[in-house]
């Protein structure tokens, strides 16, 4: 079970410990370019029989290399200077063998062109219409807000019905048995076998049901009645409260653009998609 809602910047970017990993969100991210040198206009690289490797190919293959953290020094872009050469040799072989014509080998081209030309484009839509100091400032202000002043080491207990939550809290109520004890054997939740705990959560990171059972608990209380989410019916108890401290702004302020570009290109695909005629 997930009971964090899928938030822009999400907790993983304020550093909280529980219910907060990072969306693996990685779609439609955009590549990084990494400055490297100008080489000089108009010298090819190499001639390989004939045929010159221009040095724009060479800074392509550079900055790629460069975005993957691999140092460029002498022996670094000799050696990518050789790979391309022993590549364009066996290119040429290649065509000599006919295999250009091959079916497979144009489709590959042409999944491999409308690739770029996309991440391309949503290079150059997150270079020309950047996230401003004050865009971002206005989410941490709304994350802020949303994730309230209290965080909260809590457990809980998830069954499928709301009988089961009852009777759950019928024996906590009689004192029959530990909350602990119930939540690893009744609990349907994956935290069952860590006793049903969740660790340290804040409100604005749960559905709204949890989270409002929740913040009206005590430390040591539990609640008296079953809370029911879209994930089933649950018991919740509060091990302790603490007050909630968010990173400042400024430690954060990448990781909150990078999430907020991630949004962004993602609404822009939605709508063209949207306006895009696909039969």
């Amino acid at each position: 079970m997930q009971l964090k809602k899928l938030t822009l910047a999400t907790v993983c970017a304020l550093g909280l410990t529980a219910l907060t990993g990072c969306n693996a969100a990685e779609e439609a991210k955009p590549a990084t370019a990494v400055a490297v040198s100008a080489p000089a206009a108009g010298k090819p690289l190499a001639t390989v029989n004939g045929v010159a490797i221009s040095q724009a190919q060479f800074d392509v293959l550079k900055q790629e290399r460069a975005a993957q953290g691999q140092p460029l020094n002498d022996q670094t872009t000799a050696a990518m200077r050789e790979s391309m050469i022993n590549a364009e040799i066996l290119a040429q072989q290649g065509i000599k063998a006919g295999l250009d014509k091959d079916s497979t080998f144009q489709a590959r081209m042409d999944l491999a062109k409308t690739q770029m030309l996309a991440q391309a484009y949503i290079a150059n839509y997150v270079k020309t219409t950047p996230i401003t100091e004050a865009a971002m400032k206005a989410e941490y202000d709304k994350i802020k807000t949303m994730m309230g002043t209290k965080e909260y080491e809590v457990r809980h207990i998830l069954v499928e019905n709301e009988a089961d939550a009852k009777a759950i809290i019928t024996q906590l109520d009689a004192k029959k048995a530990k909350f602990e004890d119930l939540a690893k054997k009744q609990s349907k939740d994956s935290s069952a076998a860590n006793g049903g705990k969740l660790g340290w959560v804040a409100p604005g990171n749960l559905v709204k049901e949890f989270a409002d059972a929740m913040v009206s608990l005590k430390k040591g209380e539990y609640t008296k009645t079953p809370v029911h989410s879209k994930f089933g019916w649950h018991v919740i108890e509060v091990d302790n409260v603490r007050d909630l401290k968010l990173p400042p702004f400024d430690q954060i302020k990448d990781q909150l653009r990078g999430d907020m570009e991630q949004q962004a290109v993602k609404k822009l695909v939605t709508d063209l998609r949207a306006s895009a005629k696909v039969e």
